[in-house]
């Protein structure tokens, strides 16, 4: 076993009475040591009961005939960080959680991990963490929030909370309407109820293989959450136990989650219609799998996906409860491969492969959950666009889009998040504008923070389908309308986001998959010539460090380990 190497011989006594310092026993020696990567913080609703989860994973590890070594890492949770400056530590904390669990499982040399994660960026971070380590790993997530319900019933979650400040900005609502959607918007712990960042994670980590069916969709804090959690925990241990190391080592993380999994999980986000923070972070993941999968290679799979569920924000109605009961995300894959072997067969942490694992899943409500014969598109929930404004690409969520797919509009430009909710609030934002927030990517930020704010008060006055947003920063999964986000190259490293101008003319054509500015070469070469980016003074001596090492969102934003 790999933890041999602190247990096993004369020379590890020193190890060995440390160890025993835990509570370990002789016997325990002979058993393979499971890491329990636990995400538990009290301050976000995903992960503040993560500590009683760990607990039952623990004991279930415990009886499976293994040692489980509880540890965690940090989380931040992105809706309370919103709208000030918490939120730049959002993006640069995945690299800090990839890091934690690269350090603690291999300077430990544990065998096999088991990974608790739940919300926002601690999802993605493990999954990287993991992929470095590469031991047999199961992820089991936390679990979704309930949707919400309005004394008049009305369903609702948190994109409903953040819209209503634009409301109650213009007076369409009161005060009383505004505390009771406060009061009821997240009525429980779990990721956010929608397919928000954390549950299209969650989700597409059973598309990937590395989670058990449910994994997506099955209710936080409920009996059948924590059968989950117990199967995942021996399932880990069925791994960690197989005699043969050849056969262990088929379920190491690379094998798992190789380039056909990140493949299979951009397809289910499509047909999903899944945050836009996906693209960013398993681009990232894609990197760390050794993956050749491009930003470019989107839109391919798009044009081969139906978008078959249509889950809050996209449709405020349905949640991911709702899924659950549908059929959940085995049902979806089953329909997609439908139209054509849309998915690669792949291994999965299960045994089977995921043809195996999704063949018996059926449809139990095609409300929820459509068809491929028919969908609310024949082509995917995502797209990424090009142009003169966006040489190295932009994204848009396509299933948010509340208006037209083409529009044409006159900038306004902000060069802060700050800056354009104040100027959305002064009425400088009018039907027919594009609003540009520029200086907020992965290094201009820095930390690329969610912008849930602006593109909620212009939800919530009325502007959703009359005007358009672009960013080098990029959005909460709880955002809709045109909202394109992670332009690159970003304003900060010479970016043509930078270089624009109020009254600009900038085109988006989403089918054709343009974003552009109608400026001349001879004008664009002329603003280069005298364009000087903005650095912004930083107190936090992190983000100085992320700042000289990130890469733009064309990249996934990942952190350089060799200096250009």
């Amino acid at each position: 076993m790999r933890s041999d190497t602190v247990k096993k011989g004369f020379d590890k006594t020193p190890h060995r009475s440390l160890l025993r310092a835990t509570g370990l026993k002789d016997e325990d020696f002979d058993k393979p040591f499971i890491g329990v990567a636990n995400s538990f913080i009290e301050i976000i609703p995903g992960h503040y009961f993560l500590d009683k989860v760990a607990a039952i994973i623990k004991d279930e590890i415990r009886a499976a005939g293994c040692v489980p070594f509880e540890f965690n890492t940090i989380g931040v949770d992105d809706g309370i960080a919103m709208g000030h400056d918490g939120m730049l530590f959002s993006l640069p904390s995945r690299e800090l959680i990839a890091n934690s669990i690269e350090t603690v499982m291999n300077a430990h040399k544990l065998d096999a991990m088991i990974a608790i994660p739940n919300c926002d960026k601690i999802v993605p971070g493990m999954i990287m963490g993991a992929q470095r380590v590469n031991v047999p790993t199961v992820f089991v997530s936390g679990g979704p929030m309930k949707k919400g319900h309005t004394k008049d019933g009305t369903a609702i979650d948190l994109a409903t909370a953040f819209e209503a400040v634009g409301k109650h900005e213009t007076g369409k609502i009161s005060d009383d309407e505004l505390k009771d959607i406060e009061c009821n918007a997240c009525p429980s712990g779990g990721s956010c109820s929608g397919m928000f960042t954390a549950n299209s994670m969650n989700t597409l980590m059973e598309a990937m293989g590395i989670a058990l069916p449910g994994n997506g969709t099955i209710l936080a804090l409920t009996p059948e959450r924590e059968v989950l959690y117990r199967q995942a925990a021996r399932r880990v241990c069925e791994i960690a136990l197989m005699e043969n190391q050849e056969d262990r080592d088929k379920f190491n993380m690379q094998n798992i989650l190789n380039d056909n999994a990140v493949r299979n999980a951009f397809a289910v986000d499509m047909a999903m219609g899944g945050s836009s923070n996906t693209v960013l972070h398993m681009l990232a993941i894609a990197q760390e799998a050794n993956s050749d999968f491009q930003l470019s290679d989107i839109n391919k799979i798009s044009k081969n996906v139906s978008h078959i569920a249509k889950i809050s924000p996209s449709l405020s109605t349905v949640h991911m409860e709702d899924i659950n009961t549908a059929g959940g995300v085995n049902a979806v894959m089953h329909e997609m491969n439908k139209r054509g072997e849309v998915l690669i067969d792949n291994p999965t942490i299960s045994g089977e492969t995921l043809y195996e694992k999704i063949s018996g899943a059926e449809i139990k409500d095609t409300n929820i959950i459509h068809t491929i014969d028919n969908p609310y598109s024949k082509v995917g929930g995502l797209a990424i666009l090009y142009g003169n404004l966006a040489e190295q690409g932009a994204v848009i969520k396509t299933a948010g889009i509340t208006g037209d797919r083409v529009f044409t509009g006159s900038a306004v430009c902000f060069d802060s998040q700050d800056d354009c909710i104040d100027g959305i609030k002064g009425g400088k934002v009018k039907a027919g504008d594009v609003v540009v927030i520029r200086y907020e990517g992965p290094k201009g930020g820095p930390g690329m923070q969610e912008m849930l704010a602006p593109t909620s008060l212009i939800m919530g006055m009325g502007l959703g389908d009359k005007v358009a947003l672009i960013t080098d920063g990029r959005f909460s999964g709880a955002t809709r309308g045109a909202s394109i986000g992670h332009v690159s190259p970003e304003a900060a490293e010479g970016g043509m986001i930078g270089l624009l101008k109020d009254g600009d003319k900038i085109h988006i054509d989403v089918d054709e998959y343009i974003l552009s500015v109608d400026l001349s070469e001879d004008e664009i070469a002329t603003r280069k010539a005298n364009f000087k980016p903005i650095k912004k003074t930083l107190s936090s001596k992190w983000l100085q460090q992320y700042r000289l090492l990130v890469r733009n969102a064309s990249n996934g934003a990942m952190l350089r380990t060799e200096l250009d």
